[in-house]
């Protein structure tokens, strides 16, 4: 049995959260533009993952003993970008150049140009098969590195996804933990208008996957909670988290709204973001 967080711990994972907010908009808000939305409702996952349950280390990249992520959801690489910088894979100055010309951060994740990350973004779907590869291959070596991946709910659409959710359970993953971030928006418009999933935590149980479905999943206590469950229980079987999150959450301005996927971001606007982004962290 894990220990229970302390009160300093909590705090500190939510502080991480909204600096991981910050920066991930500073960074958009250079280039002009980007996936502000699902950066936002990723980063308490994100925090959660770097602060208290990855192995991972900022000074050796490709330690051979480290966990593995796959952002499969790879237009949120803002918020993995500002993880990875502020844990101190590479330099905080690189956040400036996402998207421009020599930039080592492109607008996805690229496995050869930035340090930390361990599979590069193609279309959607593609990144729930690279992870129960990876985690396949963990348990062939009879290694015991745990590899997670984050969904989209949008990209949940994909048949790829649906492929790999058979696989897993079929060989035992319970390695691989994952997570939908259900913010119940994509591109077009809310999931349910375009293609509905339905209860997407039944969907993965009937798959064969040992599932938690959290009310909140923008809170890191209950994501480190379901985390450690994942990582004792004893039934073989790959984990899905569905997080519950809210899109564009901490800006008023897209939080939860149809224009939260990839809007444009002024310099007068980010001024208003980072201010009510920093009212949040300053309030824990």
């Amino acid at each position: 049995m894990t220990e229970k967080l302390t009160d300093d711990q909590i705090k500190e994972m939510r502080r991480f959260s909204w600096r991981i907010r910050m920066e991930a908009i500073k960074c958009i808000a250079e280039f002009g533009l980007g996936h502000v939305g699902g950066s936002m409702s990723v980063a308490d996952v994100l925090s959660v993952l770097y602060s208290d349950e990855m192995k991972y280390d900022p000074a050796n990249p490709q330690w051979e003993e480290r966990d593995r992520l796959v952002l499969s959801k790879g237009h949120c690489a803002p918020a993995l970008y500002a993880t990875l910088a502020l844990k101190g894979f590479f330099p905080m100055e690189w956040l400036k150049t996402m998207n421009k010309n020599g930039t080592h951060l492109p607008s996805h994740a690229d496995r050869l140009l930035v340090p930390g990350i361990d599979m590069s973004a193609g279309s959607l779907g593609q990144g729930g098969s690279v992870a129960a590869g990876m985690a396949l291959a963990f348990k062939l070596d009879k290694k015991p590195n745990n590899v997670y991946l984050i969904l989209g709910d949008g990209e949940s659409q994909e048949g790829q996804v649906w492929e790999m959710a058979l696989f897993a359970p079929q060989h035992h993953l319970d390695n691989l933990i994952a997570f939908v971030d259900y913010n119940k928006l994509q591109l077009d418009g809310f999931c349910d208008d375009i293609c509905a999933m339905g209860d997407m935590a039944a969907k993965f149980e009937d798959f064969g996957w040992f599932v938690q479905n959290l009310e909140d999943g923008n809170d890191v206590v209950a994501i480190h909670e379901a985390i450690e469950t994942a990582k004792t229980q004893t039934t073989g079987k790959p984990s899905m988290i569905i997080l519950n999150t809210i899109k564009g959450l901490g800006w008023s301005e897209i939080q939860g709204k149809t224009n939260s996927h990839a809007p444009a971001v002024s310099h007068e606007q980010l001024e208003e973001a980072l201010a009510e982004l920093q009212s949040h962290y300053d309030a824990i």
